[in-house]
């Protein structure tokens, strides 16, 4: 994506955010917020400015940590660590993104970011009652693994739709399928293992597909509103 383009997109953003408000389904609605409830409670949720979680997993045969820091609106960063080496590092400043990649910082291509333009919150949850950003429906329920799920379609104004699977016992998501995403972003990602930090309640491991054998990734460490400062986007 060019520029020019870029920051037509940022303007049609805008645009939309008075446009297309509508009313949303309240069955989804309803759904989404009872999982806000299980993770900590709305307001909480929304009192959480930045977030930071260091995940391991298996990358070309041996371990690798992936870093992940965010912060409000839609800034945020991944690392790609080995050891106590940061070998890869992709961020998003609120305006662009960029690479950095053997010591040297390069503009990064910005559809690996376009869906940041449509992002006000950490949380997805708060972006998807938004109804200037998302329409929610109510599609029914799925059988998912050894969970029966609520099926919840959100449209973005950008054309991106995701299909949120949460388990009807624990209101937990477990899983999301995304369409019209990022460039290079997991389509499918399998959450579970829920456990609690501090006031939130979170899942620890992730599964880029439906495969058993699919990448995984577990969080070791989880802070919210500490360990991200506006120095680590620049």
């Amino acid at each position: 994506m060019n520029l020019s383009k870029f920051y037509f997109v940022l303007l049609f953003a805008f645009i939309s955010s008075s446009i297309y408000a509508q009313k949303q389904d309240e069955k989804a609605v309803a759904i989404i917020n009872k999982e806000l409830e299980a993770i900590g409670g709305k307001e909480f949720i929304k009192s959480i400015n930045t977030l930071y979680t260091n995940s391991v997993t298996q990358m070309e045969g041996r371990n690798a940590n992936w870093v992940v820091k965010e912060m409000k609106p839609n800034i945020g960063s991944f690392e790609i660590v080995y050891g106590q080496r940061v070998v890869f590092k992709s961020w998003y400043d609120g305006k662009l993104g960029y690479n950095l990649s053997n010591g040297e910082k390069t503009l990064a291509d910005q559809e690996n970011f376009k869906d940041k333009l449509f992002k006000k919150n950490i949380f997805n949850e708060l972006d998807y009652l938004d109804s200037t950003l998302y329409k929610l429906e109510y599609v029914g329920t799925e059988d998912f693994e050894s969970a029966k799920c609520d099926k919840i379609k959100a449209t973005c104004i950008n054309g991106k739709t995701v299909f949120l699977y949460f388990d009807n016992k624990t209101a937990f998501l477990v899983k999301s399928e995304t369409l019209n995403g990022e460039k290079d972003s997991f389509s499918t990602v399998v959450y579970g293992d829920f456990k609690t930090f501090g006031k939130l309640t979170y899942f620890t491991t992730m599964r880029f597909g439906v495969d058993p054998d699919s990448q995984t990734a577990k969080i070791e460490e989880l802070f919210y509103n500490e360990k991200v400062s506006e120095n680590d986007f620049k």
